[in-house]
């Protein structure tokens, strides 16, 4: 067990460090979200104490306030090269961990709403591997750096100040009747899906945030398998839903991960959910569009029980357009855009978020006037783009519930289910597709004109209607090339 931190003193930030830092900031979280924001703001401030209301694991273990981290967590090219421009070594130590950097997409197997992708090289990539083993690296890289200390166990009760500013936040360990002031020049608020930031904001004296949710009810349930000897080098194989159809989306995701095993993701949106009954996973796996993933896991030995969750809601806070912000305080991760898991897009944005923020940092110091506001916004980008692409497919399901897009929404969505076919059989279609799915290249790179060439033109031949898995790793599961036929 780690020994407990003492609180810096409480009455006033602390005046500089030997580096040149000055200042203290407090985050509030210490998932992904908290330990990148962490990273970024000790470039700059003198002290960054991260305040958590759970004990954090020591090595590889899940975390409490996580319960979805039993789940697929791809951690895509572009949040991994955000989160290596923040703490350089972190890819070079997720591998020595036991991830897998899997290329896109020689390394991927995935039937797309429109059919099976070929797997020509690119320039992406994806960490393999379990969400424990990603945290773990981060956590341990965060928690090395100069004037980072962390205060677990701790609640978080209010923040102080008023509306024009934020000056820090109350917070009490767990388990006592005393709070303490922790003062701050600024609070940043990555508690999650459970964040109090809009209600705090209220508290303060301002207007609520606009709010928007796009819910498909989907359903997400996980089981580990043993690998088969061999498999080291086995790809990450998808069925994904198809959005277009009148049933509900079904889909499912394998991912070879640390130890030799393989992590099954399957999920429903509402009206098809599947079940947490271990006998119903493999018949539901096997109902999807295509029985690959079912022929693949039949003969596999099970080491987990199924794993269940429905937090899968796609909801955006708009915090950036309030009319007023104090000082002092800001909000990223999952407080700000939580997305349905489908697309692994929620630790990118979290990072390219940080990213923003140490640029903000360095340009104006942490101190400097409007600069919460400039963070706010920055986050608020960040999180536009990606949220764009999960609504503007989620909102097609059958049941689903929340505001349909507008006139041009609904066009782009036509221009983007033409492009995904030509994606099947146009390579430089489908490279600009990966490029913006992994959050490597901006939504622009969709209408570059070589992209808008092959999408007006079109698949010009049918799609691919068989997997693009090989004999070879087939024969490693003891299977033949009629697999599915």
């Amino acid at each position: 067990m780690r020994a407990p931190t003492p609180f810096p003193s409480p009455s006033s930030p602390s005046s500089g460090s030997p580096g040149g830092r000055t200042g203290r900031a407090v985050v509030l979280g210490a998932g992904m979200a908290g330990m990148l924001a962490a990273a970024a703001l000790a470039r700059h401030a003198g002290e960054v104490v991260i305040v958590e209301r759970d004990r954090l694991p020591e090595g590889m273990e899940p975390r409490k306030g996580l319960p979805q981290a039993r789940h697929a967590h791809l951690m895509m090219s572009g949040g991994a090269r955000a989160v290596e421009s923040l703490l350089p070594g972190t890819i070079e130590g997720w591998v020595r961990a036991g991830a897998r950097r899997i290329p896109l997409g020689t390394g991927l197997v995935a039937m797309g709403p429109q059919g099976w992708y070929p797997r020509w090289p690119g320039t992406q990539f994806l960490m393999a591997c379990t969400r424990d083993l990603l945290d773990m690296v981060v956590r341990e890289q965060v928690l090395a750096l100069p004037g980072v200390t962390l205060r677990e166990e701790t609640d978080a009760l209010a923040l102080l100040g008023n509306a024009q500013r934020v000056t820090g936040v109350k917070v009490r360990a767990v388990g006592s009747h005393s709070a303490e002031a922790l003062e701050a020049d600024l609070v940043v608020d990555a508690s999650g899906r459970g964040s109090q930031a809009a209600r705090r904001l209220t508290e303060l004296g301002l207007h609520p945030a606009h709010e928007e949710t796009v819910d498909t009810g989907m359903v997400y349930v996980t089981r580990i398998f043993r690998a088969p000897a061999g498999s080291e080098r086995f790809p990450v194989v998808s069925v994904q839903a198809d959005p277009r159809g009148r049933q509900p989306g079904q889909g499912a995701t394998m991912v070879p991960v640390e130890g030799g095993r393989w992590l099954l993701t399957a999920c429903g949106t509402r009206g098809g959910e599947p079940s947490r009954e271990a006998g119903e996973f493999e018949p539901f796996v096997r109902s999807l569009r295509h029985p690959l993933i079912a022929d693949l896991i039949a003969d596999r030995e099970p080491l987990t029980d199924v794993h269940l969750t429905r937090s899968t809601v796609n909801r955006r806070r708009y915090f950036e357009r309030m009319p007023a912000w104090p000082e002092g305080f800001a909000v990223v991760g999952d407080a700000v855009a939580t997305f349905n898991p489908v697309y692994g897009q929620g630790m990118s944005v979290a990072a390219h978020s940080a990213v923003a923020i140490r640029g903000i940092l360095a340009e104006q110091g942490l101190g400097a006037p409007g600069l919460a506001r400039h963070i706010q916004r920055a986050v608020g980008r960040a999180a536009g783009s990606p949220w764009d692409l999960a609504t503007g497919e989620d909102i097609n399901y059958p049941g689903a519930i929340g505001e349909q897009p507008p006139a041009a929404a609904r066009l782009l969505r036509g221009y983007v289910q033409r492009l995904m076919r030509t994606a099947t059989v146009n390579p430089v279609v489908m490279r600009s597709l990966f490029d913006v799915m992994t959050l490597s290249a901006p939504m622009t790179a969709l209408v570059k004109p070589p992209v808008v060439l092959g999408v007006l033109r079109g698949p010009g031949r049918a799609v691919c209607n068989e997997p693009s898995i090989t004999a070879a790793e087939l024969a490693l599961c003891g299977l033949g090339p009629r697999l599915g036929a």
